[in-house]
Formats: C-alpha cells, structure tokens, sequence
C-alpha cells in the first residue's frame, strides 16, 4: 500500500500559528469542521475519488501531487480531519481553514497571502461524485492541498494571494459572487425544482455575458482559474496536471487529457479569457515550470494600479464603489470609498472620500487620523504648486521658509489645475524620513474655480502632502481602521435530507466500512448486499465496496454474483455505467491505492 490509513480522529483543537495571526476580518469566514457530520456514505464518496485518482494521476499529475499527499496527511481512505491536516501543514509553513462553500475572491486570495489554504468543509454528494461546481472538501483537501508541498508553487500561491487581495473588483464582481455561490449550492442540493437552477443559471449567465470592462478582480481571477484551479504544466503536446480543479475531477481529468480540450501556451492574455464555472473547460493552458507562472503574475501585476497609480487607478477605485486605497509619492495612505477625482491635462489634481475614512502611513494608522476624526470623508489636492517646479514634498526646511509655507502663518497655495487653499497653517505631520505628510490648516477655504470644496466652518482641514498617485488599491491600508466584520453571505450550503431509507442506506455503509477495518458489525455482507439491492436498487458504489471485500477473500461465487447485479445495473443506470466500470477496474486490477 502507498499511503497509511487511518483516521485523524483527535478530538481537542490543533491550532496553528499562521490561523492564531490571521486578521479578525478574515477568522469571520472561518467554521468549524464538524467531523461528526461526515456520513458512511460521504466516507465512501471520498475514499471512491481518492482511490480512483491515486491510480490514475499518478499516470498524469506533476510529480508534486503525489509526493504532497504523504506530505500534507492526505489519507486514501478517510476524509482528512482538519485538525490533523494543521499539525502537518505547519511543518511545511502553511495552515488550513474550514468555510461554508465559496467566499468572496479577495477574502480567498487574502487567506493565501498568509499560508493559509481555505477548504470548504463539506463534500460533494454521490450523485455529484464526478464533478461539483459547489467548492468541497475533495476539491480543496484533495486537489489544492498536495501541491503546496511544492516550495515553488507554494511561493507562486502565497504571492498570487498577497497581489489578488489588492486587485480592485468592480461593483458587478460581487454580484457574480453571490449569483455564482447560489447557483454552485442549489446544484449541489438534492431535489432542488429544474426552474430554480435554471433562474440562478440565467442570472449567473446574464451577469458573466454583460461585466463591462473587466476589473483588475475580475482578469486576476481568470489567471487564477487557469493556473491555480484548472493549470496544466509541461509542454502543449504532453502536459501534466497541476491545478486543483482537474486533480479533484475524476471525470475532467480524464477528459482534459484528450484532443476535444484545446491546449494553449500559457502568458498573460489568459487574464481576458472568462469562464463559465458549471461546464467543462473547453481549453486549458499549459504553463512550462512553474516559475513562469510567478513571472506572468509579475507581469499582471505591473498593470494593475497597485503599481501604476495615478489617474487611472483614483477612477478604478471610484467605479468599484467600495473601499479601497490610494498611497501618495511621500507614502501617505487614503483609505475609503473615493467618490470624486478632479483632473487636468490627465493628471489627478484633487481626490475626494465619502464617509468614513483613515489616513495611514506603511500600512499603520496615523495617530488621530482614524474613521472618528475623518468619519465625513477626506479631500485634498494631488501634485504640484502652480509655476513652482518644486513640489513641497521636496522642500527642504529653507525652501519652506521661503515660500511661507510653516507654522502661523497665513497663506494661499494655488495648485496646477485651478485647485486653491486659503487658510492659516497650524503644523505639519513628517515621516521617518523627515518628509512632510500633512499640513493642517484652521480657517481654511478650497477652491476650484468658483466651485467651493471646503469651507472654514467645517473645521480643521488637513491636506495630503504627495506630487502624484503612486499606487491604487482595493481595502484599506490598516485593516483596523475599519469594522471588516460584514460578511453576511445571501444563501447558506444546503444540507442532505434525513429519511428513513437514508439512514437504512447509510447504517449498511457504516457496517460495510466497519467489516473493512475489521471492526463489529451489525451486518454480514450478504446480508448487506441483499438489503442494498432490494431497497436500494439505485445505489452502487456500496455494491462494489462489497465486491472489493468478497475478492479479497476469495469468494469467488458471492463476488460473480455482485458482479452480475452491478452489469444489469449499468443497463439500467447507464448515467452511472463508467462509474461502476471504474470501481471494478480498482478492484480487479490491483491498483497499488
């Protein structure tokens, strides 16, 4: 046998120092995994996908996957606990979280930037056994987890999380979400009505054929589905698996690996390409080693207006309409929702907050510039005084001096763009460095033109100091300053029905799975097939659990038996023939699993 089996059962927390640092507004998505709730069936489920990939991606994965299974704790025949999984992850510098289905990308992409891999903690029912587009335990215990074990990969993973938090969503992205985390929950749900799967896939589809201009959020996300989800690596004409979403896909890893899938170099036009989350992917890309993948994220990276800044990013942020971050050339931070940018010859000459904001300095509060103080908003001129070359950000004491700008005194700065302070100064905030941050100022008017954007009355006016944008973000800059304790998700995972004949079906399970490991069972296996067959003419997968055991045995006439029953079943149920066919082939071939 490959892989130990046994199950991590401890019952006390193994927590991990990576989740205890996690930010309060990120432990908000966390859950508990109630490993309790896992049934027979869900046992089953999980050891069926396990087996059945162990044999076949071990032809077709990178080398990475199944070295990572012994690594992260992965077991073949039980669903992993979480508890274990942490104590293991820790030796490789990562950690693992249980959620309720999916979370908002950038909350996603946030877990990833601290080493932490989010799992959903529920699993895929039987019926969906090839493919769910709910995110569950095999997909992300099984697919995402191995992998990580590679130091490169892992490196790209953590660093694709810390740029993908940044990226600015528009107001349409979260939309998407929420009709996308609907639509993965009701398909996933047992006996939910044709006409409800069929609205909340008209919404998913109207909404992804009508995004607009796709956000930063939304073209990182397609470099993320295409590289983390569904990435091949190698060459075109014989690449490998690596990305979660086809390690956990017993039927689209098969499929991928065939000429109906177009197979594409991977580079940095794969962040225009969208996806459609409930089909199979019609092409996959192929990316050489997995350092290209962090060269292509670099390369994303150096559009986005975490780098680029200036007028396009204040508009990115305005038309995203939540909160977010510009920092300015002296390292001043903005955090809020910006609502207002006024420019000039392409420049940027005056943002403006609404609501509450805070201004910060490498990523920590200013002390006294919090939401309180700034609890209205925040405006203030960007750039250069008018027919001064020297922006104030590079005077030195002695320059200041000279153009009066320093404590008492009363003064107008007429910035380019028509943007005029009048105003008494009070003092100056400096950073480390001795630059000028902000200079506040007491009855104090600004103009532009004859358009009044502060007024004496409204109080003490502080004005950002900084010649230009140098980088635009989404969030804010100190994750404390704000309350990011929000998170109420529209729809809630949908649980399995408990019905008498469910619980028959799962106790025949549990009593199977017990005479496995050789524990006391209530049932003997013909006793077990006969109730299986009689009252439960629909279900498989317990026949040929039944049939693994019978031939380890040698019972030949039992095992023949089963075997005919399950053949007539595949007439019957020919939705389920391949499946039937696979789990014999694992037992008749003896696959190492």
């Amino acid at each position: 046998m490959l892989y130990k089996q046994h199950y991590f059962m401890e019952t006390h927390f193994e927590s991990n120092p990576l989740i205890d640092k996690l930010p309060k507004h990120l432990k908000q998505f966390i859950k508990a995994q109630d490993y309790e709730d896992y049934t027979p069936i869900n046992q089953a489920v999980w050891r069926y996908v396990m087996r059945k990939n162990v044999d076949y991606l071990s032809k077709v994965a990178h080398e990475s996957y199944l070295e990572g299974l012994t690594k992260t704790g992965l077991e073949i025949d039980s669903i992993p606990n979480m508890y274990g999984m942490n104590r293991i992850l820790k030796e490789i510098g990562w950690a693992a979280v249980a959620v309720d289905g999916f979370i908002p990308p950038s909350a996603f992409m946030e877990f990833q930037a601290y080493n932490v891999l989010v799992i959903a903690s529920d699993i895929r029912q039987l019926e969906h056994i090839e493919y769910t587009p709910a995110p569950d335990i095999i997909h992300e215990g099984a697919g995402h987890a191995p992998i990580i074990a590679n130091p490169e990969y892992a490196e790209y993973l953590r660093r694709f999380g810390e740029i993908g938090c940044k990226a600015i969503s528009s107001a349409r992205d979260y939309e998407l979400y929420e009709a996308i985390r609907l639509l993965s929950i009701l398909k996933e749900a047992e006996d939910t009505p044709e006409e409800e799967i069929k609205k909340a896939e008209d919404q998913v589809d109207y909404l992804q054929n009508n995004m607009g201009e796709l956000s930063e959020m939304s073209k990182i996300r397609n470099l993320h589905w295409w590289t983390v989800e569904y990435g091949l690596i190698g060459t075109v004409e014989n690449p490998k698996i690596y990305g979660a979403g086809l390690l956990s896909s017993i039927g689209e890893s098969a499929w991928c690996m065939t000429d109906n899938v177009k197979k594409i170099p991977y580079e940095i036009s794969a962040a225009d390409q969208s996806f459609d989350i409930t089909k199979p992917q019609p092409q996959l890309y192929v990316t050489p080693d997995f350092s290209h993948l962090s060269l292509v994220l670099e390369q994303f990276a150096n559009k986005m207006a975490l780098r680029t800044g200036g007028l396009s990013g204040i508009k990115k942020l305005i038309s995203s309409k939540a909160l977010g971050t510009i920092e300015l050339s002296t390292g001043l931070q903005i955090s809020g929702v910006f609502t207002n940018v006024i420019e000039n010859e392409g420049n940027p000459v005056y943002v403006q907050t609404t609501g509450k904001t805070a201004l910060a300095y490498r990523e920590k509060e200013l002390v006294g510039h919090g939401t309180e103080y700034h609890a209205e908003g925040f405006g203030s001129p960007i750039g250069k005084l008018k027919g001064i070359n020297l922006a104030i950000e590079d005077m030195s004491p002695r320059d200041l001096q000279a153009y009066d700008i320093y404590e008492g005194k009363q003064i107008t700065l007429e910035f380019e763009g028509n943007i005029k302070i009048s105003g008494e100064i009070v003092t100056g905030t400096r950073n480390l460095q001795g630059k000028i941050l902000l200079i506040k100022f007491k009855n104090c008017t600004v103009t532009q033109g004859d358009t009044v954007l502060f007024r004496p009355e409204w109080g003490i006016y502080d004005m950002a100091v900084g010649k230009e944008i140098i980088s635009g973000f989404s969030g804010p800059a100190d994750v404390t300053s704000f309350d990011m304790i929000t998170h109420v998700p529209s729809s809630k995972t949908i649980k399995q029905k408990k019905t008498p004949e469910r619980e028959e079906l799962e106790n025949l399970y549990k009593n199977v799975r017990n005479i496995r490991e050789n524990k006391p069972s209530e049932t003997t296996l013909k006793e077990a097939f006969g109730a299986v067959t009689s009252n439960h003419p629909n279900d498989w997968l317990l026949c040929i659990e039944i049939a693994e055991l019978t031939h380890k045995t040698n019972d030949n006439e039992f095992t023949d038996k089963i075997i005919n029953y399950l053949e007539s079943l595949k007439i019957r149920r020919p939705e389920v023939a391949h499946l039937i066919s696979n789990g014999l082939d694992l037992i008749f071939d003896k696959i190492s699993a």
